[in-house]
């Protein structure tokens, strides 16, 4: 589907995936992107959440900041100067809904699940606020809201609209954005859509990268983003670990170092015995 399908897109029509247990996600091709916030805005108004305040943080027309607890949308303002002229690239990030997830697997409570569609969706009313999602998240998404917010505390981020998609609605940021620079559908559609692209990119003589972190511990990712050069300049990570990838590891070297020290010991006792 394209922009001109209207109705019939898959950002406008309305789906099974969840009765059909399909496995759905996020595009954001930042060459499609023009900067509107319409998907930050739809994002606030659907989840009821609280702005982020008027001032401009210095980055650009940026006043968002960054994602968070309040914040499951947020459209990042790059500028960048070339020919003497000054430019802006955007890009709307938002939770990757990670294959492998570090907020999931960190989770003591359960509040942290997999859902039919693939997300991955925090549970408010099971949440501890304990926080080892928000260390845990290769992204740095994930983040407790303030104390002094009403029902504050927990952890929070975007919870794909589970709600929404239960009832067949598309996500408000896809459902919202004028130039679909975020698509939302099957998430194997997405992947060859998003190749199409790159490939069409290519023949106009635009290089543009595909980023979905499918080459490292996190698995792959359910929101996978498209841009022109170097796509880290988005603040998304060149090599996103999940913390756990090291685990093996880490009880490796201390099963040695107990070892280790238990020969020591032996090894003194036998040496102080007459």
């Amino acid at each position: 589907m394209s922009i001109g399908d209207g109705v019939k897109s898959s950002n406008q029509a309305r789906h099974a995936s969840v009765r059909e247990r399909k496995t759905v996600g996020f595009l954001t091709d930042a060459t499609l992107c023009i900067g509107c916030k319409a998907c930050e805005v739809a994002c606030k108004e659907w989840n009821q959440l609280p702005e982020d305040g008027l001032a401009l943080t210095g980055f650009s027309y940026d006043n968002t900041g960054r994602l968070g607890a309040a914040t499951w949308r947020h459209v990042k303002f790059v500028e960048e100067n070339g020919d003497g002229a000054v430019g802006w690239s955007f890009l709307s990030d938002v939770c990757k809904h990670c294959e492998n997830a570090g907020c999931l697997e960190a989770c003591p409570t359960g509040a942290i699940v997999r859902t039919e569609i693939g997300s991955v969706f925090v549970q408010d009313d099971i949440c501890n606020g304990c926080g080892y999602c928000v260390v845990t998240c290769p992204f740095g998404v994930v983040e407790r809201s303030d104390r002094k917010l009403p029902g504050g505390g927990g952890a929070h981020k975007c919870t794909f609209c589970y709600d929404r998609q239960k009832d067949g609605l598309t996500p408000a940021c896809a459902k919202s954005c004028p130039t679909e620079s975020i698509a939302f559908g099957p998430l194997d559609e997405l992947r060859k859509r998003a190749a199409a692209r790159v490939a069409e990119l290519a023949e106009r003589g635009t290089q543009a990268t595909l980023y979905d972190a499918s080459n490292t511990s996190v698995g792959g990712t359910h929101a996978i983003f498209l841009a022109t050069g170097d796509i880290t300049r988005f603040g998304l990570p060149p090599s996103p670990e999940v913390p756990t990838a090291r685990l093996a590891g880490a009880w490796l070297s201390a099963l040695l170092t107990i070892l280790g020290a238990l020969f020591l010991a032996v090894a003194a006792f036998a040496v102080a015995q007459p």
